[in-house]
């Protein structure tokens, strides 16, 4: 792969206070071209999961990944999740997961960092000013597909490490690292293969990191929070095929009036959710928990610009945020059977399929959430009195996620970021759905942080992806600090 440079900022400076980091914060500086060099070499290995025709790339990934690893002198298995069977009926194998370690002693800690390396589809002609799969370098933004979600946090792991061993410094932790290639279209298997592996690969874990977010400003963050999600698809079946405006129009009940009738009565234009009782279980607001978002270098002014809008349905930022965070919301994502494409066509629809999703948090619990949806969509279209016919399935089911601010490893990871920026963390919630925080804290019983070390207009899943240079690198010191910082804190109780 070819890595462009535009443009190359002047080298950023770290608050490290202890000569030990220094040692490492130097090494990383000099060898940052070679780093970036490499994460162009793994965004150019265009792995996107979404397609099973792409999963030959994925597995190239996920070789190119575990063969980085041997390279350091760590023990690689390429795990089997099994099979998934295709729309066309196909049974193909699923690209493995990837569990390493490197050699460790039992006297210390034991942290486990998850990553992915798949990444979502791309191409130019979506819109992105770059290849998407050639690493370009624009006034200290690094553009490619992957930059930022999830090759660019792994990689920076695996430099943390690399660091270490390049300076023949101790690392305080023993290491294992879990790495999927299938994140982005449902890490198909990961949940079975954590139960199975729970007693073995997992039994020695204290800590589990996950750097698959980004900062909600322009400071640096400890993620301890993250939404749950459930996926719903309304269905509404009438006539026996697509019929004629003209000829049918006006005598018969259209099943797209009642979709939209019942897609109208899930959320009002203020964001409000209309479902009785989904928004029951959510925990009452503290003084102390509004405190926390007070504190939030949230600019809200940057981030209309960011998203393109005059303004939010909330006006301070202590409200967007807690919208964004530790409220529930509801999306209506799309409609399923209607004419879409540019130009004229008056046909009336005789099955059509709303899609809509809730994103839950703690307290809420999906199958609760899932019958009340049901009950009042069939009481709605009851009151419609439609000789039409109604279905409302759901889909993934994911719970919501909070971590335990008293853990060992927030201590070291607000540390670690005093050491690097100079600043304390702020404490940040993540509005998406990370499924395999709740599984990993669910089936392992063990302590789940977020590091993210993406910038918060880093657009990950958009076009123009990009991680900076500044957070590629400051975010590897930021991984080399947080493992020194567990010299001093041991095991978790």
């Amino acid at each position: 792969p070819v890595f462009i440079l535009l443009h190359t900022p002047a080298s950023s400076s770290s608050a490290a206070g202890s000569s030990p980091l220094k040692s490492l914060f130097q090494y990383i500086d000099d060898h940052q071209d070679q780093f970036i060099q490499r994460l162009a070499e793994w965004v150019a290995v265009q792995s996107e999961s979404s397609d099973p025709a792409k999963w030959i790339e994925v597995e190239k990934m996920l070789n190119i990944t575990a063969q980085r690893i041997r390279e350091m002198g760590g023990s690689v298995e390429l795990a089997d999740v099994g099979t998934q069977q295709l729309s066309s009926g196909a049974v193909v194998p699923v690209p493995p997961v990837l569990l390493a370690e490197f050699p460790g002693d039992p006297k210390k800690a034991t942290l486990c960092i998850y990553g992915h390396v798949d990444v979502q589809p791309a191409k130019k002609e979506d819109g992105w000013a770059t290849n998407p799969y050639n690493l370009t370098e624009i006034s200290g933004n690094l553009y490619g597909r992957g930059a930022t979600d999830n090759k660019g946090p792994v990689l920076a792991w695996l430099h943390a490490v690399e660091v270490y061993q390049a300076i023949e410094q101790e690392i305080p932790l023993n290491l294992k690292f879990i790495i999927e290639g299938t994140e982005e279209s449902g890490s198909f298997g990961l949940r079975e293969l954590i139960m199975e592996r729970n007693d073995s690969f997992f039994a020695d874990v204290d800590y589990i990191v996950i750097s698959d977010s980004v900062w909600a400003s322009r400071n640096p963050a400890l993620t301890y929070g993250a939404r749950g999600s459930s996926y719903f698809f309304v269905e509404v079946d009438g006539p026996v095929d697509d019929f004629h405006s003209g000829v049918y129009g006006g005598s018969i009940h259209e099943p797209m009036t009642d979709l939209i009738a019942l897609l109208a009565s899930l959320v009002d234009h203020t964001g409000k959710i209309l479902i009785p009782g989904v928004t029951d279980d959510v925990v009452p607001l503290t003084d102390s928990e509004r405190k926390t978002y007070q504190n939030i270098s949230f600019d809200l002014e940057d981030m209309k610009k960011v998203v393109g809008v005059k303004h939010f349905l909330q006006d301070t930022k202590v409200k967007v945020l807690m919208a964004r965070w530790r409220h529930p919301s509801l999306s209506i994502h799309g409609i399923q059977g209607a004419f879409s494409e540019p130009g004229i066509k008056t046909v009336i629809p005789g099955r059509v399929i709303g899609k809509f999703s809730i994103r839950h948090v703690p307290s809420m619990n999906p199958p609760d959430v899932e019958r009340k949806v049901q009950e009042h969509l069939k009481q709605v279209f009851n009151g419609l009195r439609s000789p039409n016919r109604m279905k409302v399935t759901s889909a993934i089911g994911a719970k919501p996620w909070v971590g335990k601010l008293c853990d060992n490893q927030y201590v070291a990871g607000g540390k670690a970021i005093k050491n690097v920026f100079g600043m304390e963390p702020e404490l940040i919630r993540e509005g998406s759905t990370v499924p395999i925080l709740q599984d990993f804290q669910e089936v392992t019983g063990k302590s789940v942080m977020m590091l993210p070390i993406g910038g918060h207009d880093d657009g990950e899943h958009s076009k123009n992806e990009k991680i900076s240079r500044y957070n590629f690198i400051e975010g590897t010191k930021l991984f080399a600090a947080y493992i020194y910082e567990h010299l001093m804190g041991g095991k978790n109780d």
